[in-house]
C-alpha cells in the first residue's frame, strides 16, 4: 500500500510503498477514504515529547471503509463505512465500558490514517450515518475533542465565552458554545485568516489585536468572559486568560503546551478562577459529535479548506508548519 511515513523529528515526511495490513483475529482493516492533518501530527515532527519513531504512519483523524475482518471480529461488515475512533483501549475494564477509553491501562493513540489502509478494532469503529460523508467522517475526532472541552468547562446557557485561537479545535469550541446557548462567543486570535469561518461557525466577534488583546475582547463581549478556552499551547496564554476571564470564572486548556509556562497565580487565586484541563474525549461525546452532522448540522464543514492526494501530503504538511490560510486539510489516499 502507499503511505506516508515519519522519518526524523525536524525532517519532512516520506512517501513510500508498504506491505498491506493483514487483520489479526480481533482486528479491522479499514480502506481510508478521508485523513485530517491534526495541529499535534505537525508537533509530533518538530518535538521529542510526542515519541514518534522512524516509520511511523501518522493521522489519527480518519473515516473508511471496513475491507477487512479478523476471525473474532462481530458487529462490522465489508463494506460499513466507519469513523474510526482513535483511542485503543482493552475494550473490557470499567474505563472501557463508561465510554472513558482515555483511563484504559491499555491507553494508546492509534495513527495510520496517513496512507491507503489502517489497522484498528471493531470498538474503534463508529457506523456513519446515512447523512454523514466520509470527509464528515474525518473531522468528528476535532469535533469531539471540542465538546469533551466545552463540557468539563462547566459553560451555562447565558455565558459570555472567549476562545482563544481560530485553529480547528477552537472553532469547534464556538460552535458547540454557541450551540450549546452561550450568550456571546468571542474567537481571539493574532491573524484575520479564520474571521468569516468563526462567524459561519457561531462566533458571534472576532478580535485581532496584538496591542492590547485583553481590553479588545472585553470590549467586544461587553465584558469578562465566564469561561475563556485557551486553544492555542504556547507559553503566556494561560496568563492573559486569568486576566480576561471574570471572577470566579473558568479557564478551559485545550491547547497542548510541551514546553514549561509561567502565570500569576496570585491574580488568579485573588479571583477564584478555575482551571481545568482537557484530554481527548469520551465514545458517547464522539457518538454525539457523529449525530450533529447525521442530523444535519453544516457549521462543522467549514472546517474543510483542502483536500489532497497522499503524493501531496509531505509538501503540504510542511507547508502547514507554517502560519497559513488552511484550516483542515483532509488527505484523500
Amino acid at each position: 500500500m502507499r503511505a506516508v511515513t515519519f522519518q526524523a523529528l525536524h525532517q519532512p515526511l516520506a512517501f513510500e510503498t508498504l506491505p498491506d495490513p493483514t487483520p489479526a483475529p480481533d482486528q479491522v482493516v479499514v480502506k481510508v477514504g478521508r485523513c485530517g492533518i491534526c495541529g499535534s501530527d505537525l508537533h509530533m515532527t518538530e518535538d521529542a515529547a510526542y515519541g514518534c519513531k522512524h516509520g511511523d504512519v501518522l493521522g489519527h483523524e480518519f473515516a473508511g471503509e471496513v475491507v477487512g475482518l479478523g476471525r473474532e471480529v462481530e458487529g462490522l461488515r465489508t463494506g460499513d463505512l466507519v469513523s474510526v475512533i482513535p483511542l485503543a483501549s482493552c475494550g473490557h475494564c470499567e474505563s472501557c465500558r463508561k465510554g472513558e477509553v482515555q483511563w484504559c491501562e491499555q491507553f494508546a493513540l492509534q495513527g495510520g490514517g496517513y496512507a491507503e489502509y489502517a489497522l484498528t478494532r471493531p470498538n474503534q469503529c463508529v457506523k456513519l450515518g446515512a447523512n454523514v460523508s466520509l470527509a464528515d467522517g474525518a473531522i468528528i475526532e476535532p469535533l469531539a475533542v471540542a465538546l469533551h472541552g466545552v463540557h468539563l468547562s462547566g459553560m451555562k446557557a447565558g455565558d459570555k465565552v472567549l476562545v482563544l485561537g481560530a485553529g480547528p479545535i477552537g472553532l469547534a469550541v464556538a460552535f458547540w458554545a454557541h450551540r450549546m446557548g452561550a450568550a456571546k462567543v468571542a474567537v481571539q486570535d493574532v491573524a484575520d485568516f479564520q474571521r468569516d469561518r468563526a462567524i459561519g461557525m457561531g462566533a458571534d466577534i472576532f478580535v485581532v489585536d496584538p496591542a492590547d488583546p485583553v481590553g479588545s475582547a472585553e470590549a467586544g463581549l461587553g465584558g469578562q468572559a465566564a469561561v475563556v478556552f485557551e486553544c492555542v499551547g504556547i507559553p503566556g496564554l494561560i496568563d492573559q486568560a486569568v486576566r480576561q476571564v471574570r471572577n470566579r470564572g473558568t479557564i478551559l486548556l485545550l491547547g497542548l503546551c510541551t514546553r514549561p509556562d509561567t502565570f500569576n497565580s496570585f491574580a488568579m487565586l485573588s479571583k477564584e478562577v478555575r482551571l481545568v484541563t482537557s484530554a481527548f474525549f469520551t465514545v458517547p461525546e464522539y457518538e454525539a459529535a457523529l449525530a450533529a452532522l447525521d442530523a444535519g448540522a453544516l457549521e462543522p464543514r467549514l472546517l474543510v479548506t483542502g483536500t489532497i492526494s497522499l503524493g501531496e501530503t509531505p509538501e503540504v504538511f510542511e507547508s502547514l508548519k507554517r502560519r497559513t490560510s488552511q484550516c483542515k486539510v483532509l488527505i484523500a489516499p
